[in-house]
């Protein structure tokens, strides 16, 4: 397994810890502080995992329906793809934008739904965050204890109107937006914005088609 390869499998399994937290109709994580929003997410959601075979097991059905319900009020994700697509997100009209939200989004939750299933005997380190009151951006470090070394994790936080909001993560000293950012601008520079969402379009398509037939 090649060092790139290897990242983006932990940090398929790393993210797959922020976004998988329990069905509880009225639990609602306190996003008044980065570092206690981090916490609540993470420690629910390993909880969450251990508890539920389903999950486990890579019920995409079972993760969409927790990670619109219960994460997505903390994570700004149209930040998150704009990250990723980078300079050519200013060029894309509204729709394009959507409809890169949307299967970006799509794909990140099939990419690490398989990576939930290795979610078992992990434990979770945090670091202290020293924040002043005037700073609307932070990052919040912790790690991921299992077998083996340590991994560090970190989390980039904005603060907005509604509280603290997550839109980027870091594994192995590389954040998620820009992992995607040099294959995101290839194939825009190739075949243009839409020519990035059809083929979004087309791996997740293939994605669902593969998990029907299992």
């Amino acid at each position: 397994m090649s060092n790139n390869q290897r990242r983006l499998w932990i940090q398929s399994l790393l993210l797959s810890l922020t976004l998988a937290l329990p069905a509880l109709p009225a639990w609602a994580a306190d996003n008044s502080t980065p570092d206690g929003l981090v916490k609540e997410l993470s420690v629910d959601m390993l909880e969450a995992v251990k508890a539920d075979k389903a999950i486990q097991a890579g019920d995409m059905g079972r993760i969409q329906a927790l990670v619109e319900s219960k994460v997505m009020p903390y994570v700004n994700f149209r930040r998150v793809t704009q990250t990723a697509v980078g300079r050519y997100w200013r060029q894309a009209t509204p729709e394009q934008q959507d409809k890169l939200q949307k299967e970006f989004r799509t794909l990140l939750m099939r990419t690490y739904a398989g990576a939930l299933s290795q979610v078992k005997d992990h434990q979770l380190a945090f670091k202290p965050l020293k924040l002043a009151p005037e700073e609307t951006e932070v990052v919040v470090k912790t790690q991921v204890r299992g077998k083996g070394d340590p991994i560090q994790l970190d989390y980039r936080l904005e603060k907005a109107e509604k509280g603290w909001m997550i839109y980027d993560m870091n594994v192995l000293g590389i954040w998620l937006g820009d992992q995607y950012r040099t294959s995101f601008a290839q194939e825009i520079s190739a075949s243009g914005i839409d020519g990035l969402i059809k083929t979004l379009t087309e791996r997740n398509a293939k994605a669902l088609a593969a998990n029907s037939k299992g």
